[in-house]
């Protein structure tokens, strides 16, 4: 059979509208944490998004991104949009340009992510988030966990979350919140690597009441780490499982400082260039030019590993911890085996797993 026989649609499809979602700068970040969705590191290229693509995407979102229920003013993790990378302050003067664009627009509900690596003492803290604030930003999220807690000092991550209460208010978004309470229970100072956590609190306690992806990195690194936390079947497994959340949303999709527009947390796929969101949404996408797209929107994933099996593929003995894995294991493999503009970027498959040409 031919490959191009197995679609289950050749049809053009149209995309929803994104009403909110987060911009990031570069995949470039101070810490390379074992969960993280989109593989991010200090070993990508900064690649740092130009100015002019800065206020092209975000123009385009202008007018599409809804603000929190609670106000224009007010932010919410999956409402307005979130400037977020890799780690955005590692460019300070590109994160303030963008967040002074981004208010020239009126988007609501503005706020950015961090893991507080630059928080290395008050002046510096109080300082860059008044900037901040006066250029239009309402608010921040600032990251907590025990992935983080490797590479940033903990008196870091309280010294940003307590100066930021006094610069935004209620604007603050501590996630996740129960990490920042153990954390203070059990009186954590500096770094910590997570063999040294899980001596403090048990394996089976780590992820339970929090919120986890089991996706990107983690389902490489991570699943080593937590002997059994992660049980391993075949891929037919996942086969009729849906993608939760949806591949297709309108909420919380994320646009790159390649032009990707990337559907939700999907780490390295692009459905197209949001530095032309209105003529991509107007238009929609072509499925019979972009196959891996065809099968992920229908959610056939036996279809995908039938496509990918006539190219070579040959599932993991092992088995995969998630749909997310097997759907990114495929991916890696497809990416080294043709030219699929929608497996972008491709630096995306280098750093989850940091060897492409690996198995």
């Amino acid at each position: 059979m031919n490959i191009f026989q197995l679609f289950k649609s050749n049809s053009r499809i149209k995309l929803p509208q994104p009403v909110s979602g987060g911009l990031i700068l570069s995949y470039k970040c101070s810490a390379e944490c074992l969960h993280c969705i989109y593989g991010c590191s200090p070993k990508w290229s900064a690649d740092w998004i130009s100015e002019n693509d800065l206020q092209q995407i975000l123009s385009s979102l202008a007018g599409k991104i809804e603000p929190s229920p609670y106000g224009p003013e007010i932010i919410g993790l999956s409402h307005g949009l979130h400037i977020t990378g890799g780690e955005p302050f590692l460019n300070f003067e590109l994160l303030s340009r963008s967040i002074e664009i981004a208010h020239e627009l009126k988007i609501p509900s503005l706020f950015v992510e961090t893991n507080s690596f630059w928080a290395l003492n008050d002046k510096i803290t109080r300082d860059r988030l008044r900037e901040l604030k006066d250029k239009g930003l309402h608010g921040i999220m600032i990251s907590v966990n025990p992935f983080y807690l490797e590479y940033v000092p903990f008196e870091m991550t309280e010294r940003a979350i307590r100066i930021s209460y006094e610069i935004f208010g209620k604007n603050v978004a501590v996630y996740q919140s129960e990490y920042y309470r153990r954390f203070k229970m059990l009186e954590i100072r500096h770094r910590m690597t997570l063999e040294s956590y899980l001596k403090l609190e048990p394996e089976s306690e780590l992820l339970r009441n929090v919120e986890f992806f089991p996706m990107g990195r983690a389902t490489y690194e991570l699943e080593k780490k937590l002997t059994g936390r992660f049980p391993r079947r075949p891929g037919y497994y996942f086969y009729n499982q849906p993608c939760n959340p949806p591949f297709l949303r309108e909420w919380h999709n994320h646009f790159d400082n390649y032009g990707n527009y990337i559907p939700g947390f999907c780490g390295g796929i692009s459905l197209g260039d949001c530095r032309q969101l209105d003529t991509l949404l107007k238009e929609g996408i072509d499925l019979e030019e972009f196959p891996i797209l065809n099968f992920l929107i229908y959610e056939d994933f036996e279809g995908l590993e039938n496509y990918a099996h006539e190219l070579g593929f040959e599932e993991s003995a092992e088995g995969y911890v998630s749909k997310c894995h097997f759907c990114t294991e495929l991916r890696r493999f497809l990416v080294k085996h043709g030219n699929f503009r929608e497996l972008q970027p491709v630096e995306f498959y280098e750093h989850i797993k940091n060897d492409i040409n690996s198995n």
